[in-house]
């Protein structure tokens, strides 16, 4: 039987628009993307040019580095645009989808080479994370265990295995069982049902971030100095078992429209990197004043409506920006309907559980790092975050080591950025401190 582990710290933010489980088929979209700042710690070089006729499968870019390391289309069709930023820096790559759907197929694996093989022309590798650094791994890389996660606990975050990815979960736990000499261990939601045999399983329960495989990481067997651990979701350990059972590429995935920007909040079934603008077509609540979110709230990408879903591909929230909101005292008002963390402000009296109609206003003004211990109040690991964080700013190699820097990432530190008093963008701190120490380390 799967040990539990209770969650004690955290918070689950009450966000208006939960989907309901309806699911559609998403049958207009024919532009899908690939980003490749989803996929960070190599730099992407493209395969394709603009007007390439591509199968699904095919890669649209590498690692400049190895080679090895591929990003895939998700659909059969025509290279639309290799977009350029500044430097000539890839921001995506567009496919449009025609009605042609043949896909690549590759050999069935069962040996180690033949899986990390698979892995790797597939795009499935890009969509792992190392961790220290939260970065894609290397082909090198030899990691002490796996960490799946089969549960989002952020808000509005819809479950990540559908039914047809959950008959694979246990193949695929199997192939990554076969690439650490360590342990493969699989976080599950309490009560979900869920087990294997071919991972150590265990339970968690209590609030967000128990959902985060880095909350899981910390619970279970902690990241130390010169330690390498691989990160994935299970939706992702699921599209490995059917890509080495039967050599079928799976870009098949349900996004939820969630928030309390979106009429009817539901599931739509598309491809992964689908455009925006078709997903959310004719479900707006008005025409202006919305931030649409590729994820969740705390850790999404904001895009617009030309844009794409960004990986892990599973939600899309949307929120009004508030910036034409007119309340009395502004972000200091009383009003029962603002929630507040802290009990200076009247939302407690009505209960925290009830839905909120966020907006994206900050509702304070920016200063100084104040130390308060407020970030440990949601922050579930044995680390002192607010001396980790001033030491990444101080580029203190040494402290940051001593403070557990190895053990975090970005969305670790989602939920003390958005209580944090000061308004610190800590997320980005984080990762620019992370891509920091591997530059000083490499």
């Amino acid at each position: 039987m799967a040990e539990t582990i209770r969650i004690k710290k955290g918070l689950d933010i009450p966000l208006k628009g939960q989907p309901s489980t309806n699911v559609t088929d998403d049958t207009s979209t024919k532009l899908f993307a690939i980003c490749p700042d989803d996929f960070p710690g190599h730099t992407w070089k493209a395969l394709v040019k603009p007007g390439d006729s591509i199968s699904a499968g095919q890669p649209l870019l590498s690692d400049k580095v190895t080679g090895q390391i591929r990003l895939v289309s998700p659909v059969s069709g025509k290279v639309e645009e290799v977009h350029r930023g500044e430097r000539r820096h890839i921001e995506f790559i567009s496919v449009s989808k025609q009605p042609d759907t043949s896909a690549i197929k590759i050999s069935p694996a069962k040996e180690a080479r033949q899986i990390k093989e698979n892995m790797l022309a597939s795009g499935l590798w890009a969509m792992m994370r190392q961790r220290p650094y939260d970065i894609v791994p290397g082909i090198d890389a030899d990691p002490r265990d796996i960490f799946v996660t089969a549960f989002d606990s952020a808000p509005l975050a819809p479950g990540l295995l559908t039914d047809e990815l959950k008959p694979w979960l246990e193949k695929g736990l199997e192939a990554l069982a076969k690439l650490t000499p360590g342990k493969v261990y699989l976080g599950v939601k309490a009560g979900s049902g869920i087990t294997s045999k071919a991972a150590v399983c265990f339970e968690f329960e209590g609030p967000h971030p128990a959902g985060n495989v880095g909350t899981q990481i910390a619970a279970i067997k902690p990241v130390n100095k010169g330690e390498t651990v691989w990160t994935l979701d299970a939706a992702t350990a699921a599209r490995i078992g059917k890509l080495c059972a039967t050599g079928e590429f799976d870009f098949i995935t349900k996004v939820a429209l969630t928030g309390p920007g979106i009429k009817n909040p539901s599931m739509i079934k598309t491809y992964v990197g689908a455009a925006i603008e078709t997903l959310i077509k004719g479900r707006l609540v008005a025409d202006s004043g919305l931030r649409i979110i590729s994820g969740n709230v705390l850790t999404g990408i904001r895009v617009q409506k030309d844009g794409f879903l960004h990986f892990p591909y599973r939600q899309v929230t949307v929120i009004e920006e508030g910036d034409h909101a007119d309340e009395f005292m502004g972000w200091a008002s009383v009003d029962p309907k603002k929630f507040s963390v802290k009990h200076s402000f009247p939302a407690f009296l009505r209960g925290l559980s009830k839905p909120f109609d966020f907006d994206a206003r900050i509702k304070g003004g920016r200063r100084a790092m104040i130390l308060s211990g407020e970030y440990d109040k949601v922050f579930p690991f044995d680390i002192y975050p607010e001396y980790l964080i001033k030491a990444i700013i101080a580029g203190d190699i040494d402290r940051m080591e001593k403070l557990g820097i190895y053990e975090v990432a970005p969305e670790d530190f989602a939920l003390p950025e958005f209580i944090d008093t000061s308004k610190i963008e800590l997320q980005k701190i984080v990762r620019d401190g992370l891509d920091n120490l591997r530059k000083e380390l490499s």
